[in-house]
Parts: structure tokens; sequence; C-alpha cells
């Protein structure tokens, strides 16, 4: 098989830092989660949210992420790291790659929940905000596939195939060197996604946690047509792989969170986010007790309402001797 052209894998899957070497599987990550975060913040604060809010709550929504991730991995590849003449030590090496997006998004959302309920923020606002980020942090994360060279396609001679060193082709395949890029099309259809999803909330003004279902929707769409091309080992189940079944087990549940979401909830919600007074020991009653210091720092206050009133009756017998009036008739 003769290739024009071909993108060639790098040399190592490390990135040097200076003296620091950073994995390149752990570099995508990381500067995917900070893309997701300030796409994220800024469409939060749009929203009327506070500026810290979402890097605040992803203190416990990545952690929680990165473990589901690896957890998914390790139980649906569980022969790579306990079977015969495996390492279990391997299993927490995150570094070497292994990050299962079902299980990320899934334990991402319960610390994300978590982080929600301690400020007081509902999670289906908090979801719609980050979800375009969430798409192009995976459009990034995708590329730390190319580091390690794997979860690539079939064999190709396509010009923009991958070109894969010999100990980390196929066995089967030991002589051929260039492979679809599956990391490359689920990385462009993430960017579509972001794009779509954006679009959609612009147009539709989507709330109540439609926006992530969105997302989720439209990422599994691509995800299963692109995990037909892979050639990785995977456990099959009626003739496709396991992913496949998730996707479309997923993408069901995405469409009729949707549609349960527009019955119940139409519209987009006004608040995202409790303002200063419902974040004070006393709830709502700290606004108005802020409000009171400020006149008083200030040397304002209000006139006694007795002495308000006596006023008033002392000019209402000289408006009525003037007028020949009662005062407030004309």
């Amino acid at each position: 098989m003769e290739t024009l052209a071909f993108i060639p894998s790098p040399s190592a899957g490390e990135i040097h830092l200076g003296p620091i070497p950073l994995r390149g599987y752990a570099f995508c990550i990381i500067l995917g989660v900070f893309v997701a975060v300030w796409l994220g913040s800024r469409r939060w604060t749009a929203r009327g949210g506070r500026p810290g809010t979402i890097a605040d709550i992803a203190v416990w929504a990545v952690p929680f992420g990165l473990a589901g991730g690896r957890l998914y991995h390790v139980v649906t590849d569980y022969q790579l790291y306990f079977g015969e003449g495996r390492n279990w030590v391997d299993a927490f090496k995150i570094w070497d790659g292994g990050l299962g997006i079902w299980g990320a998004v899934a334990l991402g959302a319960l610390g994300a929940w978590i982080g929600c309920r301690r400020r007081g923020i509902p999670l289906p606002a908090y979801a719609d905000a980050v979800a375009p980020g969430v798409a192009l942090a995976q459009a990034i994360g995708r590329w730390g596939n190319w580091f390690n060279q794997e979860l690539y396609g079939r064999a190709t001679d396509l010009p923009w195939a991958v070109e894969i060193d010999a100990q980390h082709r196929p066995v089967d395949t030991p002589a051929l060197a260039t492979y679809h890029p599956t990391f490359l099309y689920e990385s462009l259809w993430c960017v579509g996604v972001a794009v779509l999803v954006i679009w959609a909330d612009r147009r539709f003004k989507l709330g109540h946690g439609r926006v992530f279902w969105l997302y989720v929707a439209a990422y599994t769409v691509g995800r299963f047509w692109i995990e037909y091309m892979r050639v990785d080992d995977a456990h099959h189940l009626a003739g496709m792989r396991l992913n496949n079944w998730t996707s479309i087990l997923v993408f069901l549940g995405a469409v009729a969170a949707i549609v349960i979401s527009a019955r119940k909830h139409p519209g987009r919600e006004e608040i995202v986010e409790p303002d200063a007074g419902d974040l004070t020991p006393g709830g709502g009653g700290g606004a108005s007790l802020t409000k009171s210091s400020e006149k008083e720092s200030s040397g304002e206050s209000e006139p006694p309402a007795d002495a308000s009133d006596a006023t008033k009756n002392d000019e209402e017998p000289s408006r009525t001797a003037k007028s020949g009036k009662p005062a407030g008739t004309s």
C-alpha cells in the first residue's frame, strides 16, 4: 500500500517544558480543561452568573470526571490490566492513556452536582453553560491519542492517513504503516458539536439542561460511526462494539431528556445564580441589611413616621385657609 501523503506521528509521547517532561496525553487533557472552564465562564456570566463560579464548581467536576473516565476504561477493558501476564498497577497509570468519555461525563456530572448544591445553583443551568466547552475539551483531548499512537482506524492510503510506528501497529497488519486517524475525525466532530450547540442555544434560547442534552445527543451520533472504524481490541455484543451500544442508549436517553425538559420547563431560566443576599447567613434578609448599613454609613436616615405626620398636619390648616378648599382637591 503506497501512500502519497500522511500525518506523521510524534517521535515521542512527551513534551518538554524546559527541564520538565510532560506527557502529551496529559497536556491535551489539561489544555482541554482550561478551554472548557474559560468558555463556560464566559457563557455563565452572559447568563447573569458570577465570574469564578464555573471554575469553583470545576474543582469538584474535573477530579470526579477523570476518576470516572478511568474507571469506565478499566472496567470495560479489564483484560488489559488483570489478564494473564498483566500488572494491575498499570490501571492507575492514567498518563499512558485510557479515559472513557461515558464514565467521565457521568461522574463529572456527580461532582458538578455536589459543587452546584454547595453554591445553591441549579445543575441544569450549569450543565448548559459548560456543554460547548466540554465538547471542545474532548476535541483537544483526542490529540492525546495521537501522541500515544492509539485508537486509530483501519489501514488506508488516503492522504490524511496517520503513520503508526511498528511497535504500535495491530498484530495482524504489522507491515501496514498508515491508518484512518479516528482521533482526528472525532476531534473535528466535537468542534462541530460545539458550534452546533452554541448556535442552537442562541437561536432557540434553550434552557433547563437542554443545551447539555443536545451536546450529548450530537456527540453520540458521531461516536457511533467513528467507533465502527477503530481496530483496537474491544468487547462486542451482538456483532457490535460495546461503545456502539452505549452510543445508542445514551442518544435515546438524551433525546428523551430534551423532550421531557421542554414539556415540563419550557423557555429558559431567568436567574441562574442567587444574588449576594441569598448567599449570606439568614438568606434574603442579608440584602436589606446591607442596604440599611450602607445608608447608615453614608449619614442618610429616613425621617420618623410620627414627625412626618405631624408636619403634614401642621401644614394642612394653612393650605385650607388660603384656598378655602380642603387640601388635595381641585
